[in-house]
């Protein structure tokens, strides 16, 4: 279905059990799975995203203010995690340089029936921050399109942050499910 898309966001081993990993991401694997596999059953067009650094992260205003080495290109951290992988099976993947992606649109632009009543869902890690900028994103280059988040596949550095994000969604009119 060319007007339902679901958006894998940066599911990797560093934001899993890596650099930045939370007990909390790890905890959403299964619902991840479950929702990746229902999607795929369910003909909409599956797309994921990885976070993508390079040797300069740490001259980048990104790494100046988390100066944490994580999801470098080609390192086992940057990789999606395995099981998760084998799910997405073909789906597109979409390298990102920080918390949001100016390609996703575009991308999403190019594969709809009609981007005035189609359906975009983001689940995956960090809520409040690569989440929420790809859902905004992606909200105000299509402001008539229904724009959701499942919270139980999403986490974010601390729960508090997960639900705060969750409240800014709900605030630009993203629906929280």
């Amino acid at each position: 279905m060319a007007n339902r898309f679901l958006i894998v966001v940066d599911m990797q081993n560093d934001f899993i059990d890596g650099a930045l990993g939370t007990k909390e991401a790890q905890q959403i694997v299964p619902a991840v799975l479950d929702r990746i596999s229902a999607a795929k059953r369910d003909g909409e067009t599956l797309m994921a995203t990885l976070d993508t650094h390079t040797a300069d992260y740490l001259n980048t205003s990104e790494g100046r203010n988390l100066p944490v080495p994580h999801c470098m290109a080609g390192t086992d951290g940057w990789k999606i995690q395995p099981d998760i992988l084998a799910a997405l099976g073909d789906a597109l993947l979409v390298e990102k340089p920080t918390f949001g992606s100016t390609k996703l649109p575009q991308i999403i632009a190019e594969k709809a029936d009609d981007t005035q009543t189609m359906t975009i869902e983001l689940i995956g890690v960090c809520t409040d921050i690569c989440v929420v900028s790809n859902a905004l994103l992606l909200k105000a280059h299509f402001p008539e399109a229904d724009i959701r988040v499942r919270a139980a596949c999403c986490a974010g550095v601390t729960p508090e942050k997960h639900e705060a994000a969750l409240e800014t969604m709900r605030s630009c009119q993203i629906a929280v499910i």
